[in-house]
């Protein structure tokens, strides 16, 4: 891939799993996270994180280096 290619993720609604993959750390590491952030981002509503709940994590955590799909 060149340099000024850049992949991009969809803010849609994802499974913690699928966020861990993102960040490339275990189910338990990313839960941890989420733990010292849960005030900013609150409960999920299901299995699924909001739109809105992916924005603030994404902006607490940062950007993911690796997108895995």
């Amino acid at each position: 891939m060149q340099q000024s290619e850049k992949k991009s993720i969809e803010i849609k609604p994802y499974l913690n799993n699928e966020m861990a993959r993102f960040y490339q750390v275990s189910h338990p590491t990313f839960t941890k996270w989420m733990k010292a952030i849960a005030d900013k981002v609150g409960k999920r509503n299901g299995a699924y994180w909001s739109v809105k709940q992916v924005e603030i994590i994404f902006a607490e955590l940062g950007m993911p280096k690796t997108l895995l799909f």
